[in-house]
């Protein structure tokens, strides 16, 4: 594997992004292409990352601000293809953008996940990213399935 390179996403890595939202069911991979078109046009300030290895796009980081609130940020989605697991791309995707809201004078970012015993890798993830859990709101995506909020202040 070539040394991993961290960008902005590109229209060009549409289909390797969506493979990535195969493997990870972050999002219905059709959604990708309009969830993406703001940025790729440059109408909204949310921004997408990628990651490629060999010339791939192996995983994505995608982050808006949050609306009513002063310099926070919500990372929507943050996903590597699965054979990548375990290789450093989804920190370096997440220390990318933290990287650039700071750089932007940006306060806050949360990350929003599920409680299931689906998502544990996903709340650990986290934690080893610094990330500190600060509200877990029972129900929130279905009867049984808690939203819980990770949060790292980047000032």
């Amino acid at each position: 594997m070539t040394k991993p390179v961290l960008r902005a996403a590109t229209r060009a890595d549409i289909p390797d992004l969506r493979a990535v939202l195969e493997g990870t069911d972050l999002f219905p991979p059709e959604m990708l292409q309009d969830l993406m078109e703001p940025f790729l046009s440059g109408t909204d300030e949310d921004f997408w990352l990628t990651v490629t290895t060999d010339g791939t796009a192996a995983g994505l980081c995608w982050c808006r601000p949050e609306p009513l609130t002063d310099g926070t940020w919500n990372m929507l989605a943050l996903g590597v293809l699965p054979a990548r697991h375990g290789q450093g791309l989804g920190a370096a995707l997440a220390a990318s953008a933290e990287t650039r809201l700071r750089e932007t004078g940006q306060r806050m970012l949360i990350v929003d996940t599920s409680g299931s015993s689906d998502f544990e890798g996903a709340r650990t993830f986290y934690r080893a990213c610094n990330y500190k859990q600060v509200a877990v709101i029972p129900d929130y995506w279905a009867a049984g399935d808690d939203k819980v909020t990770f949060c790292k202040m980047l000032q």
